[in-house]
């Protein structure tokens, strides 16, 4: 039993549940491809202050993609999950695509286990269109160098730049006409980072849509699929319908993804890197055509990603990380930009709860005591 926060102030006991024991699949799901965006682990004795360049634990970064892996995921990496434009500096970006290109390498061919974020943070001045193509096309080389398919993700350069439709259409037209293999390209939602409200050249959803979808049939044959994160379950739903033949939607929304992905989207979630377990027998039981046990299973990771990913929804990324710590995956709970201190204790204590009834915590005593850590250093139980 432990005495946790709560969000009037006080402080109520909580005894943990028996662990749960997952079995991990025997291989990748079948029904679906199942992407989970991978978080980065900070070197906890480094200067990973707010501004510092990332300095990470690669040991650590790159065991956890293996966890992902040996639960039949995809890694999607270098992407907002592992704090892109929130801490991790094009330089640390570059050495991690590498390397996590090497580790799936080991395991077979990189472009079917891994998936990287291209965007233009190497090129944050960027003051004109043409300069944001190269950008791009610098980080794309680097992914492809690496053997992983290639993500393009949001760029906040050219949500600033662009005055219309137009200034997208021309970027992203010489991005995918250059692509060498299908690439799955990203629509990141404002409430995941405010510097990309209006993107696609409108602020009003449903125009930004038409102009996306302009694109897409424009390159079909170039566009392996979409990712979609606006938390928006209806707008994802019809926009999947309407996507050209062989183009996959694959679902963002990591508030609706049990039904999303039940009834035909493909996911590429962050919350998948917090509850992968679970996850994955979630997914082996949609195989099975088990619709019963999948919904079971994900029903209490639902409650738990809602909270995780609550607004300001961009500091997600603290509650991913402190359940890896808790589960064991990494030895601290640090992260790059010092982002571990944007969420508060009580939402912690919270996310901690919700963990333990969804059968995330693997070893209670370890996570009990690394809570117990947690709330001395801020003077609970003391």
């Amino acid at each position: 039993m432990i005495a946790l926060p709560t969000a009037a102030g006080t402080l109520e006991p909580y005894t943990l549940r028996p662990p749960v024991t997952w079995a991990r699949p025997e291989g990748p799901p079948a029904a679906r491809i199942a992407f989970a965006a991978a978080h980065v682990v900070a070197q906890p004795s480094a200067a990973n202050a707010p501004g510092a360049p990332a300095v990470l634990d690669w040991d650590a970064t790159l065991r956890f993609r293996r966890h992902l892996w040996a639960h039949g995921f995809r890694v999607a990496d270098a992407m907002d999950t592992a704090q892109r434009g929130m801490g991790l500096n094009w330089a640390a970006t570059e050495e991690l695509i590498a390397r996590s290109g090497a580790a799936a390498a080991e395991l077979g061919d990189p472009f079917t286990l891994l998936a990287c974020g291209a965007g233009t943070d190497n090129a944050p001045d960027a003051a004109s269109l043409d300069a944001i193509v190269d950008a791009y096309r610098a980080q794309i080389h680097e992914i492809r160098s690496a053997g992983a398919q290639v993500i393009v993700m949001a760029s906040r350069r050219l949500a600033a730049l662009a005055t219309g439709p137009g200034d997208y259409r021309t970027v992203y037209d010489r991005l995918l006409a250059e692509a060498d293999r299908p690439v799955i390209l990203h629509w990141l939602g404002e409430m995941f980072d405010p510097a990309l409200a209006g993107y696609w050249g409108s602020g009003d959803r449903d125009k930004a849509t038409g102009h996306f979808l302009d694109l897409i049939e424009a390159h079909a044959d170039k566009v392996d699929g979409v990712k979609v994160s606006l938390l928006d379950a209806d707008h994802e739903v019809r926009l999947r319908a309407t996507l050209p033949a062989g183009v996959k939607l694959y679902t963002g929304d990591d508030f609706h993804y049990p039904e999303l992905i039940a009834s035909g989207s493909h996911a590429l979630l962050g919350i998948f890197d917090a509850i992968a377990p679970a996850a994955a027998a979630a997914l082996a039981a949609l195989d099975a055509g088990d619709l019963d046990r999948y919904h079971a299973i994900l029903a209490p990771t639902v409650v738990l990603s809602r909270k995780i990913f609550e607004a300001p929804t961009f500091h997600y990324k603290t509650g991913v990380v402190f359940l890896a710590w808790l589960a064991g995956h990494q030895d601290g709970f640090a992260m790059v930009g010092g982002a571990q201190s944007a969420r508060s204790l009580p939402h912690l204590a919270e996310v901690f709860r919700l963990a333990d009834r969804a059968g995330l915590l693997p070893d209670p005593e370890l996570a009990e005591a690394r809570m117990a850590r947690l709330l001395a250093v801020h003077g609970v139980g003391v």
